[in-house]
């Protein structure tokens, strides 16, 4: 019989009664730490020297930290909100802290970016690792405790958001190549997924009833979809053919995607295409509704293949499902709507291993059959001009996020006949007032090397660089890179003998500017919501988000908000613009500072205002 326990101290004295004092806890990637129980144990380990606590896990998960002035008078009103009431883990406080005791020790595999650069134990504790080798990483520091929420329906219980190691851990321990004690807490919130996620309850050493759960569960808030994620969607929707295979990575651009073929499914992208200033490849010319259905293979869940399912486009069965997953971590709404499927609808969304879901190995026949013309579609922070790509730290080391399972799809787009990998970003990203090429001539670290480059996305169009030469992949992303750094891609090709010297940048890519892709999409924005699948922002939060990111950026340089003081002293008031100096609580100003802070604001939501009235209009 399962041991049951309802309060986390008694759990904690049960723990070091069967266990000792050496503690080695295997804790889920992102929704599925117990948040109260690991908390409870790392408070004892702090009152006890005695006791050692390693850790192992990943996506440790911690509500933002409002910094500005601006930001806290937007964040704290609404964290509760946006976040769910979710507490801060121990551990990740006292990391961030620099007071973690040395008798306690935190590895991860996946950070949540970017908390996590510039801490100091974080960085030097974490563990580079593919998806599908962290089980390995794990099983040789003989994990000797696994503590995870589980889900409920009726008298069963199921790992619902976290099967990606877990269930092959515990088959470890069922095979006799793992000795732990499987502690759980069932939330009442979490989705219950039947089939390869459930739980039997013999297999639980220490179940935690609770009447009522401690925190929420942690609910991701949604960002607004830029008008460049909006064209890489666009463009990427190019790619996926009826009756193949989708993998979508996390961020905005799974979100436009999603839009973008809801759009192309329903007939209504054509008139976009048609509006379309940037050259697009005749190869990728996937324009047509989806008759045939697609397969849905990914590590993460995310919203946009549930709005896929949701929509009827995701309708291939393969291997017993038409999505395989193994894991999810997004808002309440996404939450809601899996537990509100039918039973029989929830079953065709299959919880899964990564070692599925990230690799061929196994029924190597029945994965390849599964995967016909597979897109893995995954976010990079930078490529190189040799077709390298950056997608999880920097070049001195800090790890931003972290390789996940991005190298793995990548190698299954290489293994499987016409499947492509590809990767996506921004052409361009703006820090301190300063705008930068996100495709640069080289950089000292790479994620995904240059050997392994396929198709790369920006607002500007498609590269694909499978099978080309050096000279032809770097005129190919020179053609999708912003007009303004062209020159300097150039230059840096021709100096290092990597380009002809007779070749010169085609006409049709010296009009890669902002502005284009403004008149191409606002004449669309009605079909191309910053928020397509909902938000839990209000709508004058809505207004706020692209105003205090202007404000932001001016602030970084004097010069820059001297003029947008100005242009807020000779501008008009724009709609709404009263309700988010209220939201704010500027509007009524007190003293010098709160007063130039309105102007500011009020200036900063008039200049945003004509450019993304329509993005982020009700709906």
């Amino acid at each position: 019989m399962v041991e049951r326990l309802d309060d986390p101290e008694a759990v904690v004295d049960r723990i070091l009664a069967l266990k000792g004092h050496d503690l080695r806890v295997a804790l889920p990637l992102g929704l599925g730490k117990p948040v109260d129980l690991i908390n409870a144990l790392t408070r004892r380990a702090v009152a006890d020297p005695a006791i050692s606590l390693q850790i192992f896990t990943a996506l440790t998960l911690e509500r933002p930290e409002p910094g500005s002035d601006m930001e806290k008078r937007f964040l704290e009103p609404a964290l509760d909100r946006l976040f769910g009431h979710y507490p801060p883990l121990d551990y990740a406080r006292m990391q961030h802290e620099g007071s973690l005791p040395a008798n306690i020790r935190v590895s991860e595999f996946f950070f949540q970016a970017p908390n996590w650069t510039g801490v100091a134990h974080a960085q030097q504790n974490y563990i580079s690792a593919n998806y599908t080798h962290a089980l390995d990483v794990l099983l040789s520091r003989r994990p000797n405790l696994v503590m995870q929420l589980l889900a409920a329906e009726d008298d069963a219980l199921s790992l619902s958001c976290n099967t990606d190691i877990t269930a092959d851990l515990l088959a470890r321990r069922r095979a006799g190549d793992a000795d732990f004690a499987f502690i759980a807490m069932v939330h009442p919130e979490l989705p219950f997924m039947p089939g390869s996620g459930k739980v039997a309850i013999e297999e639980i050493d220490l179940l935690v009833d609770e009447t009522a759960p401690g925190h929420d569960l942690f609910s991701v808030v949604k960002q607004p979809v830029s008008l460049e994620d909006q064209a890489i969607g666009l463009h990427v929707s190019r790619l996926v053919r009826d009756g193949g295979t989708l993998q979508i990575g996390i961020g905005q651009v799974g979100d436009a995607l999603a839009n973008a073929l809801i759009l192309r499914h329903r007939g209504e992208i054509n008139a976009i295409w048609r509006d379309c200033p940037f050259r697009r490849s005749g190869t990728f010319a996937e324009t047509g509704p989806f008759e045939n259905g697609l397969y849905g293979v990914t590590e993460m869940l995310v919203d946009g293949l549930l709005a896929l399912f949701e929509e009827g486009i995701i309708t291939r069965e393969a291997q017993g499902a038409l999505i395989h997953a193994g894991f999810f971590l997004d808002s309440r709404d996404f939450y809601a709507r899996l537990s509100a499927l039918p039973r029989e609808k929830r079953a065709q969304i299959s919880m899964m291993p990564v070692s599925f879901t990230n690799s061929l190995y196994g029924d190597e026949t029945a994965r390849r059959a599964a995967r016909r013309d597979a897109r893995f579609v995954n976010s990079a922070m930078m490529v190189t001009a040799l077709g390298a790509v950056v997608s999880d730290g920097t070049e001195d080391g800090q790890v931003v996020s972290g390789v996940g399972g991005q190298f793995n799809f990548v190698e299954q787009a290489f293994a499987l006949d016409g499947a492509r990998a590809v990767i996506t970003l921004p052409a361009t990203r703006e820090s301190g007032g300063e705008v930068t090429s996100n495709i640069v001539w080289s950089y000292g670290h790479v994620t995904i090397p240059r050997h392994l480059r396929d198709i790369v996305v920006t607002q500007y169009g498609i590269a694909d660089l499978r099978g080309r030469s050096d000279a032809q992949v770097i005129a190919a992303l020179i053609a999708i890179a912003d007009a303004r750094f062209q020159p300097m891609l150039e230059r840096e090709a021709k100096e290092a003998g990597k380009l002809p010297q007779d070749y010169r940048i085609p006409e049709h890519a010296r009009a890669n500017t902002p502005e284009r892709l403004e008149s191409w999409l606002f004449a669309h924005a009605q079909k191309l919501p910053a928020f397509p699948f909902g938000t839990d922002f209000t709508l004058v939060e809505r207004r706020l988000l692209p105003a205090l990111s202007a404000l932001k950026s001016a602030s970084a340089r004097r010069r820059d908000l001297v003029g947008l003081l100005w242009h807020g002293m000779r501008s008009h008031p724009v709609e709404g613009e009263d309700a988010a100096l209220r939201r704010m609580g500027l509007d009524a100003p007190w003293g010098l500072r709160e007063r130039l802070s309105a102007l500011a604001l009020r200036a900063a939501l008039r200049r945003t205002h004509r450019r993304y009235a329509a993005l982020f209009a009700p709906g």
